[in-house]
């Protein structure tokens, strides 16, 4: 399949390699010249712009930061929807807001093109392996077209409603994982505070009900000290942003997510916005004077 990728970032890039390895063409697209001239090398052909990458493709893809980038990719002067065919589909997968990814439905519908939104959870690790989550809003048919296509990138995929819905369950999925990861943090330092190794806390509690995926992802982390980024607190800070904006706009509380989405903020404001989320933990740590590492 002639396949359309724009936005070749720390997600970006992986999920494109995979896309290559699966035997698609490839043509791509960057604002940065060197991320796409890295990827040209892996077997793509080079886009001079979203517009011509659509132009060329049966499915273009985007992967960009926000809401903003979205509508400049597909929406702007020389997107994506400019050189789409009738019939062609343009898959958004960026974590945004669900009112723009509806917005940017509405507007490739108006010309014949179809619109998945199709954000994804797993970070930069699972995006590098073709292990991600991909959590899906659109039609049907259109998703059951695209779906080998996500198979080349995740592990899973899964149609959750119209679009729109896409991004509505990524929100929840960042909700959960930046609350997991706060509570996380908030143990594991009560723990070290009392004098005990949270390495041997956390392989005493990973078995039980406290177990999870986050917790076995980012504890071995923190206790190494490792912040490297498999995901941005910038990001998920603009994630629960986007949360917090959706609920606003349903009349639903969210008080511990706005929490959470402060203490990212305060993370960011202190110079930490480029960790891992994982760094959560180092603003309770901050509080009580104690770092969680081994013993």
């Amino acid at each position: 399949m002639n396949v359309g990728f724009i936005g070749l970032g720390i997600m970006g890039k992986p999920m494109a390699r995979n896309l290559i390895k699966a035997g698609h063409q490839l043509t791509v697209y960057d604002v940065v010249p060197e991320r796409v001239r890295e990827t040209a090398e892996l077997g793509a052909s080079r886009g001079e712009s979203a517009k011509d990458v659509a132009a060329r493709s049966q499915v273009t893809f985007t992967m960009v930061p926000d809401g903003p980038e979205v509508e400049a990719a597909i929406l702007g002067n020389s997107g994506a929807l400019e050189g789409a065919k009738p019939g062609a589909i343009i898959v958004d997968m960026s974590s945004i807001s669900p009112l723009v990814a509806q917005k940017v439905g509405a507007a490739c519908s108006a010309k014949g093109i179809e619109f998945l939104d199709a954000p994804v959870s797993g970070g930069e690790p699972k995006a590098i392996d073709g292990t991600l989550a991909i959590m899906v809003g659109g039609k049907q048919e259109t998703f059951e077209k695209v779906l080998p296509l996500f198979q080349a990138m995740g592990s899973s995929a899964t149609l959750t409603g119209p679009v729109g819905a896409g991004n509505v369950t990524k929100l929840a999925n960042q909700i959960m994982v930046a609350v997991n990861i706060a509570a996380m943090g908030e143990a594991l330092v009560l723990a070290s505070k009392a004098g005990l190794d949270p390495e041997v806390v956390f392989n005493a509690v990973k078995g039980g009900l406290a177990g999870s995926a986050v917790l076995n992802a980012k504890a071995p982390m923190v206790i190494a000290r490792n912040f490297k980024p498999g995901f941005r607190i910038r990001l998920h800070q603009k994630d629960l942003r986007n949360a917090l904006l959706a609920a606003e706009s349903m009349k639903v509380s969210l008080p511990f997510t706005s929490l959470a989405q402060q203490v990212l903020m305060a993370l960011m404001n202190e110079g930490r916005g480029d960790l891992d989320h994982g760094a959560i933990t180092t603003f309770i740590e901050d509080m009580a004077k104690v770092q969680v590492k081994k013993r």
